[in-house]
């Protein structure tokens, strides 16, 4: 098995990163947070979610970030879009990439979006129909790729059979989620092993947890089944809702400089995602939490952003 040379890095902190966070920050700390990241070298930047802001006040202001921020040449800012409504506010809102959300999971679809991974799936019909008329593109997420905080141990058939429905359906890509954090390196491989024989490698990315710890050593087994589309999320931001005190979202800045160790290629400076890690872990009053922020933090002592 050969490593890639190059990876493109999704960051998911302004939208899946700051959903998951307690504090539900001013639009214009967003607005300013994403401006950030557009000057890193990051080309997917997600950057909210059209849902109701009754169930997920964090998001509530999508809306206003998306007219508020500087949208950078060739930089896309896709958004999640949950049904047809959501996808309404995304086009009046100028949005160029949508993601969809189901799940490999039936316990947690229903206890998530209230419905069946069947019923789900149907729901996004619609919306990737208005999104292909308007030339969008459509993302497509599986949530509980390795195990379910509800059902445990996912089979990875099912795994593999929402995914080729997914890219059937017209995603252009599919993000494979390890939601609870509980995958190793050999589970990771047998899920992928899997979702390969019905999606090639190319339309697919890997979207780890770090609740265990095990994010990096997942990230590196997708590597070597030739992932080469990493989901991550800037200072780690998004804790994991089914672990307390434990963390979410594996940090971009870690992801990097494992890369970067590597040999591997992805255009973005490490530098300048560290400032913003430390920019926005300020607001949400804590430090980052990434191991890389905080060591190169206290070696340096003042982080210099070479695009800034």
């Amino acid at each position: 098995m050969i490593l890639p040379r190059t990876v493109r890095i999704y960051e998911v902190g302004p939208r899946d990163g700051l959903q998951n966070e307690k504090i539900v920050l001013p639009a214009e700390v967003k607005i300013d947070f994403i401006n950030r990241l557009s000057e890193t070298g990051l080309t997917h930047i997600e950057a909210t979610s059209f849902v109701s802001p009754k169930w997920v006040p964090q998001m509530g202001d999508a809306a206003v970030v998306m007219a508020g921020i500087a949208r950078a040449p060739g930089v896309s800012y896709p958004a999640l879009v949950p049904n047809e409504k959501g996808m309404e506010g995304a086009l009046a809102a100028g949005v160029t990439e949508i993601a969809v959300f189901a799940a490999a999971s039936e316990s947690f679809s229903q206890k998530n979006i209230n419905c069946s991974i069947a019923e789900s799936l149907e729901r996004f019909k619609p919306v990737i129909a208005v999104a292909q008329k308007n030339r969008i593109k459509v993302r497509g997420y599986v949530s509980c790729v390795v195990g379910c905080p509800y059902e445990g141990v996912i089979a990875p058939g099912r795994v593999a059979d929402v995914a080729a429905t997914l890219a059937d359906m017209g995603c252009y890509e599919i993000s494979l989620g390890d939601t609870t954090g509980v995958g190793t390196p050999n589970k990771i491989l047998d899920m992928l092993n899997d979702v390969l024989k019905l999606v090639p490698a190319e339309q697919l990315a890997l979207h780890c947890h770090d609740t265990y710890g095990q994010a990096l050593v997942n990230i590196y087994a997708g590597l070597l089944a030739g992932i080469a589309v990493i989901d991550s999320s800037v200072a780690g931001l998004g804790g994991c809702p089914y672990a307390e005190g434990a963390s979410g979202n594996v940090a971009t800045e870690d992801v990097l400089y494992m890369l970067e160790g590597l040999g591997i290629r992805t255009g973005v400076d490490i530098a300048c995602v560290i400032d913003a890690a430390w920019f926005i872990s300020g607001h949400l009053n804590r430090k980052p939490i990434s191991k890389v922020a905080n060591a190169m933090k206290g070696e340096h002592h003042e982080i210099i952003c070479r695009a800034c």
